[in-house]
């Protein structure tokens, strides 16, 4: 009996077949320099995968991914990956797409210990206790939940904003906007937040570089 991980290359020989039927210079269109309009800043679940749930093609986005769509100001991997979309490829558009149901939110609105993941779930943390006035006075936890994702989103957004990788492109006049989105599993819906920024105007005082 194979490894179960052996039904992936029997899936992807299957599927480079498929391609190439449909279109015999799909590789060859496909290696040529990207040049994705879109980064997306999504959570690590496997049940939301970016290109399927906006209908995006190969190159089309550039993809970071980790636990409960998150922007570290010390994360050097986020960085890098925002840098490189920014200043080489430049993207117009920065999406951060949470989703509810996100196990990383809920595990970080309660007080149980899971490891190493819980120096992670802290900013998520940091983020409940922020807005803990509003959390706390919904009594339904689910509704809770939901809009603890939705404040989440929002705060990473805000967290992008005050990078200088994104405030330097707005200072030399490139075209960039930061947006906060929250994906529904119950129905494959992608609601927009309306938290969208083209500057940094809006930021606190504090967090803006000249």
């Amino acid at each position: 009996m194979k490894p179960s991980y052996n039904t992936l290359l029997d899936n992807n020989k299957k599927w480079a077949i498929d391609q190439l039927k449909t279109n015999p210079d799909y590789f060859k269109l496909l290696s040529r320099q990207q040049t994705p309009e879109y980064l997306w800043i999504g959570c690590s679940d496997s049940r939301v995968p970016a290109d399927q749930i906006t209908g995006t093609k190969p190159g089309e986005m550039f993809v970071h991914r980790n636990i409960a769509n998150m922007v570290v100001h010390s994360d050097m991997n986020l960085l890098s990956v925002l840098s490189y979309a920014v200043e080489v490829l430049k993207v117009k558009h920065v999406i951060v797409c949470g989703h509810y149901e996100c196990g990383g939110v809920l595990a970080a609105m309660g007080n149980k210990q899971y490891g190493l993941i819980d120096n992670w779930l802290r900013h998520i943390k940091d983020v409940y206790k922020a807005h803990h006035k509003e959390l706390n006075a919904i009594e339904d936890q689910k509704l809770r939940f939901r809009r603890m994702v939705e404040l989440n989103v929002m705060e990473q957004v805000q967290d992008l904003c005050k990078t200088t990788i994104v405030q330097n492109a707005w200072r030399d006049g490139q075209e960039l906007h930061v947006h906060g989105w929250v994906y529904s599993l119950d129905d494959g819906v992608i609601k927009d937040l309306e938290v969208s920024f083209n500057n940094n105007t809006e930021l606190a005082t504090v967090y803006q570089f000249d």
